[in-house]
């Protein structure tokens, strides 16, 4: 009878999860395997058969991220109004970040210094926003929205849902913000914003 198999799936996202924990609690230098393999009910040995080193540790935390925002992502159904789709899309994003908090800054910062993500990893990444993309470029192609460059559209909302996300994240909004209202209110004016007038 073969011996069954310790350093299975579940054991490496257990070691991913509790990596991601120890940086986004005390940084980088808190990254220890040993304290690592300990905290999860193993040894060293596991997390080299399973990772090979810190540094490709660092690669599998960037790319479970990205694995699970862009399962989260790729979900949502698309309604045909495209500020409908931009909302629901907005919403799946800060899920995924709620949901894995202690992966977000490993995807979106330099939070671990001296860390490259290998080419095939950003392709990875940037995938993972394509339904973002697709509505922003079919709603501009067909005249619901403003004749801008798309990538301007996209950016900008990118970069109004990871800013509300990131301050939600870091504790930096006020107490009597009520994110979730706020937040969807947010995501439908600036979809509103770019409907061709």
């Amino acid at each position: 009878m073969p011996r069954p198999r310790t350093h299975d799936e579940n054991l490496r996202l257990k070691l991913l999860d509790r990596a991601g924990e120890l940086i986004s609690a005390d940084g980088p230098k808190a990254l220890s395997l040993r304290k690592l393999a300990a905290d999860v009910g193993t040894s060293t040995t596991a997390v080299y058969s399973l990772f090979g080193g810190k540094t490709d540790l660092v690669s599998a935390l960037f790319s479970e991220g990205f694995r699970r925002f862009g399962l989260r992502m790729s979900g949502v159904s698309r309604t045909g109004d495209p500020v409908e789709d931009l909302v629901r899309l907005g919403v799946a994003y800060r899920e995924s970040a709620l949901a894995d908090p202690h992966l977000y800054a490993i995807m979106f910062t330099r939070s671990v210094p001296g860390f490259e993500p290998a080419e095939e990893m950003s392709e990875q990444a940037r995938a993972t926003l394509a339904p973002l993309e697709e509505t922003i470029r079919e709603a501009v192609a067909d005249g619901v929205f403003a004749e801008v460059p798309p990538e301007v559209v996209i950016v900008s909302c990118w970069g109004l849902v990871h800013g509300l996300v990131s301050l939600e994240l870091n504790g930096n909004l006020p107490e009597e913000f009520t994110v979730s209202e706020a937040y969807e209110t947010a995501l439908r004016a600036n979809a509103s914003g770019w409907l061709r007038r």
